[in-house]
């Protein structure tokens, strides 16, 4: 369920200090502010702000390299999870991206269940694994990706692509 007055628009330099905010309370290694300076001014990539009655409650940083949109990272305030707010994020970036068959990456740690979940309702598949991707406590990383063939079910068009249900069977 999104909140009714939710608005969702580009990302500003002006939104960055209340970004860092819910940056710094989201995650354990926050990005620094020139991280997000310069993912902003990728002319690429998409940079999304959900507002709420004129706050920023979460953003999406996606930036394209090549034929491939990365989701470099999804953040909603912590006492606004489960509300709707990522959804509603990845929703309307996935909206925005109006070419033929778009592929979309990113990855998520082992242990963020609900993250997951959101990426899978949304056509990503897990397909690899970065060990100890994560510098806070060397955590393991999911590779998700959204493309023609995850939206139909396969890996096929994925490379290097690790299939965890053919692993768990032998194939």
């Amino acid at each position: 369920m999104t909140p009714p007055d939710l608005h969702i628009r580009r990302l500003t330099y002006a939104d960055l200090p209340q970004v860092i905010a819910i940056e710094r309370r989201a995650f354990p290694t926050p990005w620094s502010l020139a991280m997000f300076v310069l993912e902003l001014s990728k002319p690429s990539g998409i940079c999304l702000a959900a507002l709420d009655a004129g706050a920023i409650v979460g953003y999406c940083i996606c930036s394209r390299y090549d034929t491939i949109w990365h989701i470099m990272n999804v953040a909603v305030a912590p006492e606004r999870r489960r509300e709707g707010l990522a959804t509603a994020l990845l929703s309307d970036l996935l909206g925005r991206v109006q070419e033929p068959e778009p592929r979309f990456t990113l990855e998520v740690r082992t242990s963020n269940t609900g993250a997951m979940t959101l990426y899978e309702r949304h056509g990503f598949r897990a397909a690899g694994r970065r060990r100890r991707y994560y510098q806070d406590n060397g955590e393991d990383a999911v590779i998700m990706w959204r493309t023609p063939a995850t939206l139909r079910g396969s890996l096929d068009d994925i490379p290097n692509a690790v299939d965890p249900l053919k692993r768990a069977i032998g194939q």
